[in-house]
């Protein structure tokens, strides 16, 4: 299953909850009909969607048996998933944080840079966080450094500059 957002707060005295969503497009909530929550995708269960309205400050959602504010203080923190069979593919060039992660770094003379360990999210931009045998290096993930993904081959080829790596 794929964490698609995390409830971050009760909304009124219903049941809504405001979630943040993981996702890049916060009006796939819209279409959802169930979604799993739990701390973590083995503990989750599964809870159909009543209503998803996304707004500035997250996605609104009523989620069925969260009937009043008491309950939906409850799930606070709690993420939300999706199986594999609701996700939506990303547009050309966007990766899932998932499908990076282990992903073996090469700069372009074919030299071994390491592993991606961690993807930190930065309103500019997506930094790599590549594991070194000595070091560690964040990458930005725009195509300037990022020269090529193959999610086939498990690689990533990237374009090193002075100073971004020692």
């Amino acid at each position: 299953m794929l964490a698609v957002g995390e409830i971050v707060k009760p909304f009124g005295i219903r049941g809504e909850v405001i979630v943040q969503p993981m996702t890049d497009s916060p009006a796939r909530f819209r279409q959802l009909k169930a979604v799993w929550m739990g701390e973590s995708s083995a503990s989750a269960e599964e809870l159909a969607v009543e209503r998803a309205v996304p707004e500035a400050r997250g996605v609104r959602m009523k989620l069925k048996g969260i009937n009043d504010r008491t309950s939906a203080e409850r799930t606070r923190g709690r993420l939300l998933f999706v199986d594999r069979a609701h996700q939506i593919r990303p547009s050309a060039g966007r990766y899932f944080v998932h499908e990076v992660i282990g992903l073996q770094v090469r700069d372009e003379r074919d030299t071994a840079v390491g592993t991606v360990t961690d993807v930190l999210r930065y309103p500019a931009s997506d930094v790599y966080v590549v594991q070194g045998e000595r070091e560690e290096v964040q990458i930005p993930a725009v195509k300037e450094f990022v020269r090529s993904i193959d999610l086939r081959n498990r690689t990533m080829i990237v374009r090193l500059i002075e100073g971004l790596v020692e």
